[in-house]
C-alpha cells in the first residue's frame, strides 16, 4: 500500500517536517551495518554495562524540585565574567615544539595538535547545545576564537550525536573544507543530511580502526545513550576515541559512566601522553551516564595502568549549564582528585593551547574569580610539586584543609 494515506507515505511527510538540526534516522545499507553490530541486539545498541539514561518516577519528580530552585540556580551559572585565553590565534600560528599541543575550547570541543597533523574533536561552536535557536542550553561563555580560524584540520572526531557534541552549525562549517569525519555507527547519516560527501566519511563500530593523514582513530567503547530527535531510537553509537600518531597517544571520553572497561582500553591503546575526560553534568539522578570528578580520575588511571601517567584535561563542565550541581564544582572535584592521586592536571583557560610533554601545563583554578564561592570558602589543592593552588607552600593557610595540606572537594552548599 502506497497511496496518498499508506502509513508509508504519512511518515515520509513527518519526516521531511521535523526540524534539520534532528538530522537523519541510518537507513539502507548503514541499517544494516548497524544490525550486524556485536554492539547491536534486541533492536538497540547496547552498553557494556548496564546503564539508567534518565530520572524516572519520583525520581524525576524531585530532580524537578531541585534543578528550577532559585538558589540552585545562581549557583549553577558563573556570577562574573568567564576568562578566556586572548591571544589563540598567535599561539596556533607555529606548530608545538614537542609534537603534541592540546587547545580546549570549551565542554568536550578540542583540537590535538599531533605529530604534524590536527584532529578535531566534538566541534560545538554554537550558541546553544538544542535543535532551536531560541530555546536551550545556552553558552555560558564566548567561544575563544571563530571556527574560520582554526585552519585545515585533518579529522573531525565525533563522540556521539548529542547537541552537545554534535552541533549542525559547526558540522556545516567543516564540510566545506576537506577534512575527514571519524563518527560512531550511525552518525554519519546525520553528517550526510548537512552536506558531508559520504566518501569525507570514516563510521566505526566499537574497536575498529581507520588511518586519516598517518594518524589511528579508534572508536573505543564508552557507557552512554543516543538521540536527538522526538524518538530515541538507539540506532547510534556512542564512542570514546584512542588517537596515536607515529609519536604520541592522546585519549577522549567523549560522555560516559565510569565502568571496568577503561582498563581494557588502557592495556589496548595506552599509556597515553594525555586523556580528555568527561568530569562535569553528573547527578545522583543519572549515574551510569556521566562520571563525577573522583569517577574521571579513576578512569584517568585506569587507562594509564594503574599510574599516575601523563596529563588529564577535564573536559565537558564550564561551557553549559546541563546538571544541578554548582558550576565550578567539577573543576574543584577534579583539582582535589588529582592531588589526592598524585596525577598531573592541566587545567587551561578556554581558549589555552598547552603542551601536554612539557613542563609548562596551566594549573590555576581560573574559575574561581567568575564563581560563587562554597559557604565554607574555596579549598586548597596541594600541586606535585608541593605548593598550593593559591601559590603558596602546601600545608599554609586558605580554606578548609589550612594547616594539613590535604585536598579537599569544595562543599556545595
Amino acid at each position: 500500500m502506497t497511496g496518498a494515506g499508506s502509513p508509508h507515505t504519512l511518515r515520509s511527510r513527518l519526516r521531511a517536517l521535523r526540524p534539520a538540526a534532528f538530522g537523519a534516522d541510518p537507513a539502507g545499507e548503514r541499517m544494516e551495518r548497524i544490525r550486524r553490530s556485536p554492539n547491536f541486539s534486541d533492536g538497540t545498541f547496547q552498553n557494556p554495562v548496564g546503564a539508567r539514561t534518565r530520572p524516572s518516577g519520583g525520581s524525576m519528580v524531585e530532580f524537578a524540585k531541585i534543578y528550577f530552585q532559585k538558589e540552585a540556580r545562581a549557583r549553577r551559572s558563573p556570577v562574573g565574567q568567564v576568562p578566556l585565553h586572548a591571544t589563540t590565534l598567535k599561539d596556533l600560528e607555529h606548530p608545538p615544539a614537542s609534537g603534541l599541543r592540546l587547545t580546549w575550547v570549551g565542554h568536550s570541543s578540542v583540537l590535538a595538535e599531533i605529530d604534524g597533523r590536527r584532529v578535531l574533536f566534538d566541534p560545538v561552536w554554537g550558541n546553544r547545545c538544542s535543535p532551536f535557536a531560541f530555546a536551550g542550553p545556552k553558552r555560558l561563555h564566548p567561544v575563544p576564537l571563530p571556527i574560520a580560524s582554526l585552519g585545515p584540520v585533518d579529522a573531525v572526531v565525533i563522540s556521539h550525536d548529542h547537541y552537545d557534541h554534535l552541533d549542525m552549525p559547526s558540522i556545516k562549517a567543516l564540510a566545506s573544507t576537506d577534512t575527514v569525519f571519524a563518527v560512531p555507527l550511525g552518525v554519519g547519516a546525520h553528517l550526510e543530511r548537512w552536506g558531508v560527501p559520504a566518501d569525507r566519511l570514516r563510521e566505526l563500530d566499537w574497536n575498529e580502526t581507520t588511518e586519516v593523514a598517518g594518524v589511528r582513530l579508534t572508536a573505543t567503547p564508552a557507557r552512554h545513550f543516543c538521540g536527538r530527535g522526538i524518538r530515541n531510537q538507539q540506532h547510534t553509537l556512542w564512542a570514546s576515541w584512542a588517537v596515536a600518531g607515529p609519536e604520541h597517544r592522546i585519549y577522549h571520553s567523549g560522555d560516559t559512566g565510569y565502568f571496568p572497561g577503561f582498563k581494557d582500553i588502557g592495556a589496548e591503546h595506552g599509556p597515553f601522553d594525555a586523556t580528555m575526560i568527561q568530569i562535569g553534568a553528573y547527578s545522583e539522578y543519572w549515574p551510569d551516564i556521566h562520571m563525577t570528578p573522583a569517577e574521571g580520575m579513576r578512569a584517568h588511571l585506569d587507562l594509564q595502568g594503574g599510574e599516575p601517567s601523563g596529563v588529564m584535561l577535564p573536559i565537558h563542565w564550564g561551557t553549559f549549564n546541563l546538571a544541578p550541581h554548582p558550576w565550578a564544582e567539577p573543576g574543584e572535584g577534579t583539582a582535589a582528585a588529582a592531588a589526592e592521586a598524585g596525577a598531573r592536571l592541566a587545567l587551561p583557560r578556554p581558549g589555552e593551547p598547552f603542551e601536554p610533554t612539557t613542563d609548562n601545563v596551566p594549573a590555576e583554578p581560573w574559575w574561581r574569580p567568575a564563581a560563587t564561592a562554597p559557604a565554607g570558602g574555596w579549598s586548597v589543592h596541594p600541586r606535585r610539586d608541593g605548593t598550593r593552588a593559591d601559590g603558596g607552600p602546601a600545608g599554609q593557610g586558605g580554606g578548609k584543609s589550612a594547616g594539613t595540606g590535604s585536598p579537599e572537594v569544595a562543599p556545595t552548599g
